[in-house]
């Protein structure tokens, strides 16, 4: 197959369709939904990782990745008679007309959170979602647990189920913290773990009062760690010394020193 300079999706789904025939790619013609759904997940953060390279080539590149799984899947379904590509377009474009009442049909929306409600108004009922606990049961398992949790509060927060204000909040974060000693205490590991999770929805909680989405802030200390982390060994290497070799009291001596 040729290369050209400019390929179209019917392009990509042949091309897809030929890697998958009994004389293609030995190993795309043997994955299923299953083995390859974890790289959906991958390509998705590795698309986000260029788009905050602000590399505009990268981030078309990592897209094209995130497609390549879409049409993946669509193969596969496509040989046992589940849907094909056409099936996945027209459901979303279904989605978009339907989920969007206040473009495409009576409903009044004069800003981002009235278009939100009405959003959500129409999810609800296109999934014949009923109860509150539905509402939340729907928050995607498979999220990353910070940003699922967040997502699961915003959803309660529009019950009228949220804090009054973020002193409140404060003091939750510190009677979690004490509860989680208390379970340290008594060396119960299913206790521990269960009061470790609430102090980290507790946070969660935090982060959402000050405005501060926990999955970016979180990200971001572990990115301004290895950059610190890097200086202490450059440092070290500096003064001919080995991380490894060097003692907790001389580590934090450091670490003090480039914070």
């Amino acid at each position: 197959m040729e290369l050209k300079d400019k390929y179209t999706i019917d392009d990509l789904i042949a091309i897809m369709a030929r890697l998958r025939e009994p004389d293609g790619c030995p190993w795309d013609k043997v994955q299923t939904h299953q083995s390859i759904k974890k790289s959906m997940i991958e390509e998705t953060y590795e698309a986000l990782d260029a788009l905050d390279s602000g590399d505009d080539h990268a981030f078309a590149n990592e897209l094209g990745d995130v497609l390549l799984q879409v049409v993946f899947h669509a193969q596969i379904a496509s040989e046992r008679g589940a849907f094909d590509f056409s099936d996945i377009v027209k459901e979303i474009c279904v989605k978009l007309i339907t989920r969007h009442t206040h473009v495409f049909g009576k409903d009044h929306a004069g800003n981002a959170e009235e278009a939100l409600t009405n959003w959500e108004k129409n999810k609800k009922k296109e999934k014949q979602i009923n109860t509150y606990t539905g509402v939340l049961r729907d928050v995607p398992k498979y999220l990353p647990a910070l940003m699922r949790a967040e997502k699961i509060q915003k959803k309660a927060r529009g019950f009228g189920f949220d804090w009054d204000n973020i002193d409140d909040v404060y003091k939750k974060v510190t009677e979690e913290q004490a509860e989680l000693k208390e379970a340290q205490a008594e060396g119960d590991a299913a206790h521990i773990r269960e009061e470790y999770g609430d102090l980290l929805f507790s946070v969660v909680n935090l982060g959402r009062f000050l405005d501060t989405d926990p999955e970016t802030a979180l990200t971001a200390a572990s990115n301004k760690f290895i950059t610190r982390f890097e200086r202490l060994e450059t440092m070290a290497k500096n003064k001919g010394l080995d991380l490894a070799e060097m003692s907790q009291e001389q580590l934090d001596m450091l670490w003090n020193e480039i914070k």
